[in-house]
């Protein structure tokens, strides 16, 4: 599954993601604009999570 979601990534933008943080900030911009639904976006964040992203909704303020 994550090298799907990579490659994915890459066919949009062309390059890939800097960090996985932004290939699941990028996967959350997805869901929030109605292109996966909940149960797909579940699964990616739980994928992505499980590598060690973390959301940028997550993170604390420096």
């Amino acid at each position: 599954m994550f090298n799907q979601l990579l490659n994915d990534f890459e066919m949009e933008h062309k390059f890939a993601p800097l960090t996985i943080d932004n290939l699941l900030d990028y996967y959350q911009k997805k869901y929030i604009n109605g292109e996966i639904d909940i149960k797909t976006y579940h699964n990616i964040y739980s994928c992505l999570h499980e590598k060690g992203a973390v959301s940028a909704h997550e993170s604390p303020l420096k």
